[in-house]
């Protein structure tokens, strides 16, 4: 990764404001958007980060733990205890792999199976509370994929 050389005299003095700060407006944004999902998801009895899970698994059922990982850019240690609350909840099953023991698959359950028909109407919400047309929430996750693959692409 290339560094930009930088000096007092080249920078603005705003640089360092925080309003200035595109980090800080995607986590202010961020803030905003779990607190939408923080009562849309209550009903339902899951967390955000259990959410994902669950919609990983929606997509695609029974994953090894290493695949849900790397489709929500987790590692295992961040994972395994959503997953022990989800299991605990009733809403998926671990199975260790029987050719080796390490590997552990994660599947839905019937209950996982019927909270999808509860959360169907989520997005819609989402998207309702952003007060975005459809056309303006294709482009800015197009523009969030694009920046999250530079930034994984040049961090060190």
């Amino acid at each position: 990764m290339h560094k930009p050389k930088s000096s007092s005299a080249s920078l603005p003095v705003q640089s360092l404001a925080l309003d200035q700060q595109l980090c800080f407006a995607l986590y202010s944004t961020l803030l905003g958007l779990n607190k939408v999902y923080r009562g849309l998801l209550k009903d339902l009895g899951l967390t955000y980060p259990q959410y994902l899970v669950m919609l990983v698994l929606w997509e695609r059922n029974d994953l090894m733990v290493s695949e849900i990982g790397e489709r929500l850019f987790l590692d295992s240690p961040t994972l395994t205890p959503l997953l022990k609350r989800l299991e605990a909840a009733g809403f998926v099953a671990r199975n260790r792999s029987g050719a080796d023991e390490r590997q552990v698959f994660v599947s839905l359950t019937a209950a996982g199976k019927r909270l999808r028909e509860r959360a169907v109407a989520i997005p819609g919400c989402v998207a309702a509370a952003m007060e975005c047309s459809p056309g303006e929430i294709d482009l800015l996750r197009s523009q969030l994929k694009d920046m999250r693959s530079k930034l994984y692409k040049n961090a060190t």
